[in-house]
């Protein structure tokens, strides 16, 4: 685009916004090709809109959008809730290359009301504008099952798919099937069933479906005790059976409250890159709605923003007329006749942990299912996570830890553990025998071999870590500072992992000075680093363990002139330890290695290894 052309737009651009309403509604943005490519609402269109063009956009993503604008349409409406809803259905028609995505929901069923002479009721995945009546979609599955069982114990409806019309009645077309023998059906096929009794049986399982058990279950109450009254006791019985079915399923239902009613309740979680959002209705204390569903981000949306067009989305689909809207924290937008409360305690409380119970587990098992799919899933996005909790500048593809192993000084060891992409590189593993180092000294101990790993790499132009951990706290850290920062020039990032008075790692620290880096101990990222200190820690003592025991067999038996590798190695086999060896006699020395061997190891072998 040329100057000339830019400054053009720029005015037309300008043109349009400054002749904006100052009214609530929502606006378009057109690319060159005249298709929409993004839609918001706004409770001031001049306002919001200007924004977009009176400053420089930190989001970069937010810079591509407005760079892309080539024309702004809008529609003005009576409120924000109005704007919202339209917004709502605007980005579900057009889909907008820079507006969330709704991740669709087509694998979840729901339950069908068929808007026929004699209805039916069944699960279905299919969705048919017919004039029929849909319950859900239900992401649990054993509810929605219960909720058919129920109905199906309760009401004697037919399940078949004929044409049961008025004159195909009338005509007798059609025979009883099994269902009306087995008292499953009362047979409307043969005019045996009135279609108003019918259509009340159906009236009530719609109720159930919308959660108002309770008042199905008093009236049933007072229908067995009228029945009884009048010593109809066989009808009142088969009503007792009906209402003790409703009462069972009503006691497994998760009841919150009697005096909580038509309450809409959401929660959602952000793992960067989609938002989850859960959906639950209670009605008359009980929940009869829970939903969880995904939004994919284009934009940076913040929390406030997806939560709004989840509460648009959701009300509207199922068809929600709730008064009372329950969040976890205040957001900016104004309903009539509805409240927004953001509990603190009490059973509205109850009902929103509830809820965010529900949408981190869903997060949860979203992130398993894209983990089975794609395994280097989980590693990336536990670099992230170290990458964003310690501020790094790239992501932590090698992280390298340290460890020293020693008695009293004595066979001083260190080892080096490698993990690339957060798992366990084995082959790059090294281990260290201290050179320069006498008694126990840890921290000189460190030195060593942190200089001797690092200035052979920067020599030889090897790979170095993005993340260096230190298998202890302040000290550790700063001793591997002074050789990697300070002798060798290298920007090197360097973490530790302190441990408690019970020898438990509880602390991540990072930085100079060393801060501790607020994190969950049972957090995955938590978990990772202490599956690297178990790492180190499990190789620097084998190889320590190794050493010593050769130390002390080298003393006690590679010492002897004329006993070599093999017979050393023959007799271990047999008699698996040193003292063993010393205590055997002569004879039994002898069968194995010969006689003259055998003198040779009882002459020459210390009393004392």
């Amino acid at each position: 685009m040329t100057t000339e052309e830019k400054e053009k737009l720029d005015a037309y651009l300008k043109g349009i916004v400054l002749n904006l309403p100052d009214s609530p509604g929502c606006y378009q943005y057109l690319n060159d090709e005249g298709e929409i490519i993004y839609v918001g609402k706004a409770k001031n269109l001049k306002r919001r809109v200007y924004s977009y063009f009176s400053k420089d956009h930190q989001s970069r993503k937010t810079a591509m959008l407005v760079s892309k604008i080539r024309d702004i349409k809008y529609i003005v409406v009576n409120s924000e809730e109005d704007a919202l809803l339209l917004e709502n259905n605007l980005i579900k028609r057009y889909k907008p290359h820079y507006n969330v995505l709704l991740k669709d929901d087509k694998t979840y069923p729901s339950i069908c009301v068929t808007n026929e002479y004699f209805p039916r009721i069944f699960k279905t995945r299919h969705i048919v504008r017919n004039g029929s009546v849909y319950f859900g979609p239900y992401s649990h599955i054993p509810t929605l099952n219960a909720l058919l069982e129920l109905i199906k114990n309760l009401y004697p409806l037919r399940t078949c798919h004929l044409a049961l019309t008025p004159e195909n009645i009338r005509s007798g077309k059609f025979n009883v099937c099994l269902e009306y023998h087995i008292k499953n059906c009362k047979g409307p096929c043969i005019g045996a069933q009135s279609r108003e009794e019918y259509l009340q049986s159906i009236q009530e399982a719609k109720e159930i479906l919308k959660g108002n058990t309770a008042e199905i279950s008093r009236n049933m109450l007072v229908e067995m005790q009228a029945l009884a009254a009048e010593m109809r006791f066989e009808e009142a019985q088969a009503i007792k059976r009906k209402y003790d079915l409703l009462e069972s399923y009503r006691s497994k239902s998760e009841v919150v409250s009697n005096v909580l009613h038509n309450i809409d309740v959401f929660s959602i979680e952000d793992d960067g890159n989609a938002a989850y959002i859960n959906y639950l209705h209670v009605t008359n204390g009980s929940i009869n709605q829970a939903f969880t569903f995904e939004y994919k981000k284009r934009m940076n949306e913040s929390p406030e923003e997806l939560l709004t067009l989840g509460i648009a989305e959701m009300r509207e689909r199922y068809k929600s007329r709730s008064k009372e809207i329950i969040t976890p924290f205040p957001i900016d937008v104004e309903m009539e006749g509805v409240t927004f409360t953001v509990p603190q305690r009490g059973d509205k409380k109850k009902l929103l942990e509830l809820s965010i119970l529900n949408v981190k587990q869903y997060k949860l098992d979203r992130l398993k299912q894209a983990e089975k799919l794609n395994p280097e899933q989980k590693s990336v996005r536990l670099m992230k996570e170290i990458q964003q909790a310690m501020h790094l500048e790239k992501l932590p593809m090698r992280i390298e830890c340290f460890d020293n192993s020693n008695i009293s000084g004595t066979d001083a060891v260190a080892a080096c553990v490698v993990f690339k992409k957060c798992k366990p590189s084995k082959q790059d593993y090294r281990k260290y025998n201290i050179k320069t180092v006498v008694g126990p000294d840890d921290y000189a101990s460190m030195k060593e071999v942190v200089r001797r790993r690092y200035s052979r790499a920067v020599a030889e132009q090897g790979e170095l870590p993005d993340l260096i951990i230190t298998d202890g706290g302040r000290g550790q850290m700063e001793v591997v500072r002074e050789v990697v920062e300070d002798e060798l020039g290298l920007r090197i990032p360097i973490a530790g992992l302190a441990k408690d008075d019970r020898h438990r790692t509880n602390e991540l620290l990072f930085g100079f000075p060393p801060i501790v880096i607020g994190m969950k101990t049972d957090s995955p990222v938590f978990r990772l680093m202490t599956q690297i200190q178990d790492e180190v820690h499990r190789f620097a003592i084998t190889f320590h363990r190794d050493k010593r025991s050769k130390h002390q067999t080298v003393s006690a038996l590679d010492t002897i002139k004329g006993i070599g590798e093999k017979t050393k190695t023959q007799l271990l086999k047999r008699f698996k330890s040193v003292k063993r060896i010393r205590e055997a006699s002569f004879d039994e020395l002898a069968a194995e290695i010969g006689p003259a061997k055998a003198k040779i190891i009882q002459e020459n072998l210390p009393a004392e290894a």
